[in-house]
């Protein structure tokens, strides 16, 4: 009779050990994983250490410095004025006076487009036996009048030579004027080149009398923009700086020939047609 050989009975730690190297060999990616991670933010900390926080006296310096260096935008004026000055042109004229036998005046004209004509008033050149013009870049040149509509006081005058460069002016819409409006006028006054100054439109459709003839000018807008002798056939500009008139008159009920807050220009779009521009 053959005899059965037993199996040495397994001890209980033995068990537990076996239990725990199992699960240990199952969480080691883990653990492997979760000491990366540490590894890798005690690195980080290391090698990128936080910045210091800034004292109250730096803020308040970073605070004083970018105040000084932030440029405030110009005044809508300067823009304007910018904008018109290089198709500003000085008008110097001679004349037969009755009283000593010679005479001139002083006025403003503006380029109007590519081929240099330049828009002024009527009266300004009417009695003229030369003119004379001097463009924004000191370019001077003698110019004859190539057109003019007495009846609304415009003329267009043709210099004989031209600046280097020429910037013609960009005409607007008087139609879209409205009372109140910003306006500014930039001429001569009293032959102080290239003058400006502001206001508002203060009315339109206006009529006055011509001096010379007794007829009246019609349709024109008034201002309140400050002009003078010498602004005469300067333009009338709108906020973006485009021409929306030409000065024509002020208003003298004192018989005195000096600006008393009331000034008239020809709409453009009436002006604009003695130069060839279309009628809007």
């Amino acid at each position: 009779m053959e005899e059965k050989s037993e199996t040495p009975p397994t001890q209980p730690w033995l068990k537990k050990l076996n239990r725990v190297w199992h699960l240990a060999l199952k969480a080691w990616p883990i653990l492997l994983m979760f000491l990366v991670a540490v590894g890798t933010i005690l690195a980080y900390n290391l090698l990128f250490s936080p910045p210091t926080p800034l004292t109250e006296q730096q803020v308040n310096q970073l605070a004083l410095e970018a105040v000084a260096s932030a440029t405030p935008p110009p005044e809508n004026a300067a823009v304007v004025y910018n904008f018109i000055l290089p198709s500003l042109v000085l008008i110097q004229t001679e004349n037969e006076d009755a009283v000593d036998g010679s005479g001139g005046s002083i006025g403003t004209g503006v380029v109007v487009n590519e081929d240099a004509a330049i828009l002024t008033a009527f009266h300004v050149v009417a009695d003229a036996t030369a003119i004379n013009i001097i463009f924004a870049d000191g370019t001077e040149a003698a110019a004859i009048v190539s057109t003019f509509d007495a009846t609304t006081d415009t003329a267009v005058l043709q210099p004989s030579r031209l600046p280097e460069i020429l910037i013609p002016a960009t005409l607007g819409n008087s139609n879209a004027m409205r009372i109140g409006d910003a306006a500014y006028a930039v001429g001569n006054p009293f032959g102080l080149a290239a003058s400006m100054s502001s206001g508002v439109i203060s009315g339109f459709d206006r009529s006055i009398p011509l001096a010379e003839t007794g007829e009246r000018l019609e349709g024109l807008i008034q201002f309140d923009t400050a002009v003078n002798p010498g602004n005469s056939g300067g333009p009338l500009l709108n906020k973006n700086g485009q021409v929306i008139g030409i000065v024509t008159a002020l208003a003298n009920p004192s018989e005195q020939n000096f600006f008393i807050g009331i000034g008239f220009a020809v709409p453009i779009s009436t002006a604009g047609g003695t130069a060839g521009a279309p009628n809007y």
